[in-house]
């Protein structure tokens, strides 16, 4: 019996190996880097969020951390609002409140995040000084929003005159459809290499649109729309929430780059588990970036029209990903 059990495992092990060795052989990734080298230092994010790059470029052309670097980048678009998916300016859930959610993880594991979150123009700030100051990961609500308050922040009113005419516009039909690429963007997530070669992630968003009170997506899931390991790369995700979260999507990316994937394998293979195995795949958007140590990127999605913002080796561009369907 003993050697039996030791022959399964070993079969098992075996196959396994087989299996991630395909993403060391396989086809040369369709996305590539502008350039790459040993920890190039590298901002990467989610949509033409071209100004937040710029942001997070600011701080590490400077010799800054990674992790303030993507604070700071993603703070420009919670700020912005004439971006209705992220912060200030965000659309409401469906009775009217504008709820946000964030996490940001540093190169050393530690992590915070904030969910639920209402009146808070920067949900980002809040989730690192959750991080920083708290023995917590997550904090939400009421709680969250105490916790700003008691470190600082200022309370105000996140629902632009904009946002709360589209939401009456809303309410005469109260369907709720996504919508495919909307206005071109979503969630904010970003991922920067420092020039001392670490590796740190942050994503916000306002998220969906009309969503039932209390709903809360994958944004500020550790795993599931950012993750990073500083021995490997990071990950961060946008689109559909629920679909990222049945699979753990960014923890799943830095797992398969563990295992020999290059970013774009490790991103394809994401993309292809949500259309394999989540009902009416083809009917949302998900997309996927990963950046490994050595300033390497992918970029992949469901459908066409996942655009994102690279800047590398003084250049800061935009492009749209290859796509599934």
């Amino acid at each position: 019996m003993a050697n039996r059990r030791k022959f399964l495992i070993q079969s098992a092990l075996g196959t396994m190996g087989a299996a991630f060795g395909a993403f060391a052989c396989g086809n040369t990734p369709k996305e590539k880097t502008i350039a790459s080298g040993p920890s190039a230092p590298t901002v990467l994010s989610t949509w033409n969020n071209l100004a937040a790059n710029e942001a997070a470029w600011a701080v590490i052309s400077q010799g800054g951390r990674a992790l303030d670097a993507v604070e700071q980048g993603v703070r420009v678009v919670e700020a912005d609002p004439e971006d209705m998916s992220v912060g200030y300016g965000g659309r409401p859930d469906r009775d009217g409140n504008v709820t946000l959610d964030a996490c940001i993880m540093d190169e050393a594991g530690n992590c915070g995040s904030v969910c639920f979150l209402e009146h808070i123009k920067h949900p980002v700030s809040v989730a690192r000084l959750v991080m920083e100051k708290t023995p917590h990961v997550i904090l939400s609500g009421d709680g969250a929003l105490r916790f700003a308050l008691e470190n600082g922040f200022r309370k105000e009113d996140l629902l632009t005159e904009k946002a709360r005419q589209e939401w009456e516009e809303w309410k005469k039909v109260s369907e709720y459809k996504p919508v495919i690429n909307i206005e071109s963007h979503d969630t904010i997530g970003m991922l920067a290499i420092d020039q001392q070669g670490n590796i740190c992630g942050a994503c916000t968003t306002s998220g969906m649109a009309y969503k039932m009170r209390g709903r809360v997506g994958d944004s500020p899931i550790i795993g599931a729309g950012m993750y990073v390991d500083n021995e490997v790369g990071g990950a961060v995700a946008t689109g559909l929430g629920e679909a990222v979260l049945k699979m753990l999507g960014s923890f799943l990316i830095v797992e398969l780059m563990r295992q020999g994937a290059s970013p774009q394998q490790a991103c394809e293979e994401a993309i292809r588990r949500i259309t394999s195995k989540q009902k009416n795949a083809a009917e949302i958007q998900v997309g996927f970036l990963a950046l490994n140590k050595k300033g390497e990127m992918g970029a992949y999605s469901i459908h066409p029209g996942f655009v994102y913002a690279l800047h590398q080796n003084g250049r800061n561009v935009g492009r749209e990903a290859a796509a599934a369907l």
